[in-house]
């Protein structure tokens, strides 16, 4: 599982770092376990993606369109969390 880190800021105008899966790299019965069942595809404007914060061990909006630099690639040995499943 690729972790990255990037740095943008947020609608506040604060920077903020974050270390995140891509939702394409988390496992799908992990992404099944945390989405409820019948719920919509959120609409998000242009240059906002869905990613899973592996600090707050929850989904967030990461944008794009104010990113600081570019994404790295982190290595870890991040373990997604149990699933109630």
């Amino acid at each position: 599982m690729t972790i990255k880190e990037a740095t943008f800021v947020k609608k506040d105008g604060t920077k903020r770092t974050m270390r995140f899966v891509e939702l394409t790299d988390l496992p799908q019965t992990f992404l099944e376990s945390k989405i409820k069942s019948g719920s919509k595809k959120p609409s998000l404007p242009q240059g906002y993606q869905v990613v899973w914060d592996i600090e707050k061990q929850n989904f967030r909006i990461l944008n794009l369109n104010t990113l600081i630099g570019e994404i790295k690639n982190s290595d870890s040995n991040y373990v997604l969390p149990e699933t109630n499943s």
